[in-house]
């Protein structure tokens, strides 16, 4: 450019150049960088349009890359909210603000707080105050001293804003009342006042008297303790029987117990009837009882008489046949009967009750022959149906035990104690070598006699609680009246398995330890529900039958006549024992 500026014409030499035709050819006033002659125009990069990361912390909780402090720390994206205060808009991870971790030591931290609890000061534990002592009680001031060096101590103190800062871990001069005098007397020689280590403190009051005011709220209260102590002292009751037959004996001189041949049916058989039917109307209602029926037993064998256990302490044997008189009641026991058993004749009989007893009756005279006392109330009593084992009964008790007495010495000869919780039912098997308990622990467990260990365990997380069970005519099944409104069949004579093509529903038992039955030939299976119906299954198909209203409260109780084709006996708790054909 510039030696074309100063390229002139050879003609006109001496004509002078006017300056402002020579303007356009003048350099602009500007630095050389604006003369460069660029080959390319500026092209933004890929890196250069992405520089700009941003970190979303508010939603993503992962950084897939590194980023550079200043991307960490930027604001974030979008307009601010104008209403929000600063302090809603700082950095929180708590409700009061933000919480930055802090590194301090274990044992400085309880030294500190031990210290605090045990002194009453400690130092102060932020960066700013270190060396300072936090203190709410001085107890190096003596309230009494009114010396001038006690002065100079506090002056002392308040501008070092330091007591004398030793801590629990430090040794430091004993205060007056630490150190408390002991009465010592270390001869051993002294049999009588001899104290060692256990020597009390001589000013220590070890009797402490209450007030008058406490004096008086406590007399109250032993005076309650002594009244409620009182009652819950039982009274024995006297064991009494009352006959409601004029003749007790027949014109032969024979008894109620003796097997009646003139009812229209063999009840000496040992056969079971050929068909059984359902049954359909009420016969008969036994009502004697003053409060529930809580079991129902039937006459070994015959099934001529009932006994019936009631809620009203008292048991009571009816008639089956004929009249269908009441023929004898048994009062001994001071609280609810639970349960009963007879022995293989008939002639005695056992009842279990709330009030902790077992006693053994006469069942011809009422006499009260023995009792026998646990400390545990007994829920269930069976006699060993072995003919040289009638001496012998079991119970099942609240205290998670079988306790086997014996009837000739009145001593307890065997516990089977496995359970895990109250015994329920015990039911004797395979020709009485084995029996079966089940319990409130929700398992079944099968035993042989005199052997305290249970050689079948049966518990399944499906399983519930089974608070009655009953024994099929021909000694094969055992019925288990499950509280999950259920009948489980157990295969006795196999390997104890459950039969999951006999399982019976539809009735209402939760709750309730409603009994169950078979029919005696095996075709039907019957029992009660808490609303007081009865149903009845056919045994083969599982099917429902029939069913229909037997009490106005629970059916608790329900036997199916072993000699009778259509005979179902019930009972409840509305006090009743109904009779239908």
């Amino acid at each position: 450019m510039d030696a074309i500026q100063g390229y002139g014409s050879s003609e006109d030499d001496n004509e002078p150049v006017k300056e402002a035709e020579l303007l356009h050819l003048k350099p602009l006033p500007s630095t050389s960088k604006a003369l460069m002659v660029k080959a390319a125009p500026d092209v933004l990069t890929a890196k250069g349009i992405f520089d700009k990361r941003i970190v979303d912390h508010t939603t993503n909780k992962e950084v897939f890359y590194n980023p550079t402090y200043q991307e960490l720390y930027l604001p974030e994206q979008g307009p601010e909210n104008p209403f929000k205060t600063k302090q809603q808009l700082a950095q929180k991870n708590m409700l009061s603000g933000y919480v930055e971790d802090a590194h301090f030591n274990d044992f400085n931290f309880e030294n500190q707080r031990k210290t605090f609890h045990s002194y009453g000061f400690c130092e102060d534990p932020s960066v700013n105050g270190a060396g300072t002592i936090v203190s709410t009680t001085n107890f190096a001031d003596d309230p009494d001293d009114k010396t001038e060096d006690r002065l100079e101590k506090i002056k002392d103190r308040k501008s070092k804003k330091v007591i004398d800062g030793k801590t629990v871990f430090e040794s430091r001069p004993l205060r007056t009342e630490d150190r408390r005098k002991r009465v010592r007397n270390n001869d051993a020689t002294d049999i009588e006042g001899f104290l060692g280590p256990w020597g009390g403190y001589v000013d220590e009051e070890k009797v402490a008297k209450p007030t008058e005011e406490m004096q008086k709220e406590l007399d109250e209260i032993v005076a309650k303790r002594k009244k409620k102590g009182k009652q819950a002292e039982e009274k024995t009751v006297e064991e009494k029987s009352s006959l409601h037959i004029q003749d007790p004996l027949d014109y032969q001189g024979r008894s109620f117990l003796h097997i009646p041949q003139d009812v229209g049916t063999n009840l000496k058989s040992l056969d079971p009837p050929d068909k059984c039917y359902l049954p359909k109307k009420l016969i008969h209602t036994w009502s004697g009882h003053t409060k529930a029926v809580s079991s129902i037993k039937l006459f070994p064998r015959s099934g001529h008489l009932l006994l019936s256990t009631s809620m009203d302490c008292k048991v009571k044997l009816w008639e089956v046949y004929k009249k269908r008189r009441l023929i004898r009641t048994y009062s001994g026991h001071s609280k609810a009967v639970r349960d009963s058993c007879f022995n293989n004749d008939g002639t005695k009989f056992l009842t279990a009750a709330y009030d902790k007893h077992v006693k053994l009756w006469d069942t011809e005279t009422g006499q009260c022959i023995s009792k026998f006392a646990t400390n545990k109330i007994p829920y269930c009593v069976k006699f060993n149906p072995d003919e040289d084992k009638q001496h012998l009964f079991v119970a099942g008790t609240s205290d998670k035990k079988i306790v086997t007495w014996d009837i000739n010495s009145g001593e307890v000869v065997q516990e089977y104690e496995r359970h895990l919780g109250a015994v329920n039912t015990i039911t004797f098997v395979d020709n009485n070598k084995k029996f079966v308990s089940t319990s409130d622990d929700k398992s079944l467990r099968v035993w042989e006699w005199d052997i305290p260990v249970d050689y079948k365990y049966i518990a399944d997380p499906s399983m519930h609680s089974m608070p009655s069970t009953t024994l099929s005519a021909n000694g094969k099944w055992l019925g288990c009246q499950s509280l999950n409104n259920q009948i489980i069949i157990f295969d006795v004579h196999g390997r104890f398995r459950v039969k999951r093509k006999k399982i019976f529903k539809g009735h209402m038992v939760a709750g309730y330890a409603c009994q169950m039955t078979f029919s005696p030939e095996m075709s039907y299976v019957a029992s009660g529900d808490g609303d007081g119906k009865v149903f009845i299954w056919d045994w083969k198909t599982t099917k429902l039958f029939s069913k229909f209203q037997a009490h106005d409260k629970v059916c608790i109780g329900c036997i199916w006549h072993p000699h009778e084709t259509s005979k179902l006996i019930t009972c409840g708790w509305d006090g009743q024992i109904k009779l239908w054909d």
